[in-house]
């Protein structure tokens, strides 16, 4: 069954919209394809105009962005940290926009949308302060 972008048919009072024209093929959303971590897969596909995007399917390395350096190195990912897009997604390694990954470089946020551009992109983020020995 296919996913469908169009308008609600009922109003934001709970009342029956009526439409005015059925369903079009350009309302209908693509299945679920979430990116993970393995060997790296990307896969082409058309969108709307004949245009092209592309999406991770699995990865292993990211490239990371230094705030202190002002520069960017790959990095390989070890495992996902933290997603607030979906707590579920943490223990079946997805990442999405906004995911904290755990690199060898330290810990990184999500900065690209792998299910869209094709490569994933992230920030740094500063190590916590560890807590003084009392």
């Amino acid at each position: 069954m296919g996913i469908w972008q169009g308008r609600s048919r009922r109003k934001r009072t709970g009342g029956r919209l009526r439409p005015i024209r059925k369903k079009r093929r350009f309302e209908i959303a693509r299945e679920l394809q979430h990116a993970t971590i393995g060997a790296g897969t990307v896969k082409k596909y058309r969108v709307r105009g004949a245009n092209r995007k592309l999406r991770i399917l699995t990865t292993q390395t990211i490239n990371v962005f230094d705030p202190a350096t002002k520069k960017m190195q790959p990095a390989k990912v070890i495992t996902v940290r933290e997603n607030p897009a979906n707590p579920n997604y943490v223990q079946r390694n997805i990442i999405t926009k906004g995911a904290i990954l755990e690199t060898d470089l330290g810990l990184v946020r999500v900065r690209s949308r792998p299910g869209q551009d094709g490569v994933l992109n992230g920030v740094r983020l500063p190590a916590a302060p560890t807590p003084p020995a009392a």
